[in-house]
């Protein structure tokens, strides 16, 4: 999905995971009602996925303040690209446009559940990984996320949200992604998972199908890695960059 989210296999160009949970991406609303439940109630196992975060923990754990969300969604690109951007934070409603645009990028803050079905840490906690969407990211990855997001706040089981986000996709409910869909990660405060901690900068494409070969992603020298997420289909290209969003340079 977008997302959004990936785990990099080690190499000599990538010293450590360089995505958002290279399986990453994102969905939306819920009551204040479900807030106090979910806040209220244990963990719910769920065996879908492994045994790193097995279960979603309280939603306030997800939740960040109104103004830093901002801010940290608005450093997944430069400036120049993210001073007119839409900015979408959660809020106990689901996510809402804090910040409307004017250029057509829409940045948020990814959670834990923007990552692929099957990743282990689908219910991490602490990931957040700021995304600037272009226009044609944006049209099909914004209605998935709140799509997403709807069902993982209303309390949805991994197989429910599965078997939901399928059926959405093959009755047209949600939109095709179209030619030209990118998005920008380079915020150097990001948490995209427990292995590799921020990451690297890096650019991400989308295209629909398993199309990794077609642009050499993951063979030696190649500086293009790979992901396909298996519930809507998409492969997603990562491309390392030299510098953070603030114009630092990626040294580690």
């Amino acid at each position: 999905m977008a997302t959004i989210s990936f785990r990099m296999k080690r190499s000599p160009l990538t010293p450590s995971a360089l995505s958002p949970s290279p399986r990453s991406i994102v969905r939306s609303c819920l009551t204040v009602t479900i807030l106090i439940v979910l806040a209220a109630s244990p963990a719910r196992p769920d065996p879908a996925v492994g045994t790193s975060y097995p279960s979603m923990a309280p939603l306030a754990q997800y939740l960040m303040p109104r103004d830093a969300e901002v801010t940290l969604a608005r450093s997944a690109a430069p400036e120049s690209i993210s001073r007119d951007a839409e900015v979408l934070v959660l809020s106990p409603h689901g996510f809402e446009v804090a910040v409307r645009g004017r250029n057509g990028f829409v940045c948020v803050v990814s959670r834990s559940w923007f990552s692929p079905i099957d990743d282990p840490q689908f219910w991490n906690p602490k990931e957040r990984g700021p995304i600037c969407y272009n226009a044609a990211a944006a049209r099909y990855f914004v209605p998935m996320l709140r799509e997403k997001t709807d069902l993982v706040l209303a309390g949805k089981s991994i197989a429910a949200i599965r078997q939901e986000i399928r059926a959405d996709i093959k009755d047209g409910k949600l939109p095709s992604l179209g030619a030209g869909a990118m998005c920008f990660m380079m915020a150097k405060a990001a948490y995209l998972n427990d292995n590799g901690g921020h990451g690297h900068p890096h650019l991400m494409f989308f295209l629909q199908g398993d199309l990794a070969s077609t642009w050499g992603a993951g063979l030696p020298g190649s500086p293009i890695f790979s992901s396909i997420d298996k519930l809507d289909e998409t492969t997603t290209f990562m491309v390392p960059v030299q510098h953070w969003s603030d114009g630092s340079p990626d040294i580690h």
